[in-house]
């Protein structure tokens, strides 16, 4: 039996997603998002803001269908299972680790309404994922 490992976030990406291929021709495309949290101060009652940052990975068709829809500044809601990977460090010989998040469902935020001044650049067929 399988434990639960699940994780939904919702943010927007920090840099263009990079795609490449593996060795043995599997998509995989990685991007970071951010998130935001806003809340108050206990002591004054202003609200801060605390900012999350994700590392993404996306394989198969759904690195591919990524690596075309998505840019940076993109708005994203990411479903998925949370990846630990353990190495040595080669220099230190200390243990490392990172967690990251291995997209399973992507949804693509619609984005803001270009302006008049600026071309439109969609392609033929591609279609706004409604939120």
């Amino acid at each position: 039996m399988n434990n639960l490992n699940q994780i939904l976030l919702e943010g927007n990406l920090t840099r263009d997603p990079e795609f490449k291929t593996t060795a043995n021709g599997t998509s995989l495309c990685t991007f970071s998002i951010a998130t935001n949290r806003y809340g108050k101060k206990k002591d004054d009652g202003t609200y801060e803001q605390e900012v999350s940052f994700f590392d993404i990975t996306a394989w198969a068709a759904l690195a591919e269908t990524c690596s075309k829809q998505l840019h940076k500044g993109r708005g994203v809601r990411v479903i998925g299972r949370l990846k630990q990977d353990r190495w040595t460090d080669p220099e230190t010989q200390q243990q490392r680790s990172k967690v990251h998040v291995i997209a399973e469902h992507v949804v693509f935020k619609p984005e803001a309404a270009k302006k008049a001044s600026e071309p439109k650049t969609e392609a033929a067929g591609d279609e706004e994922v409604p939120f």
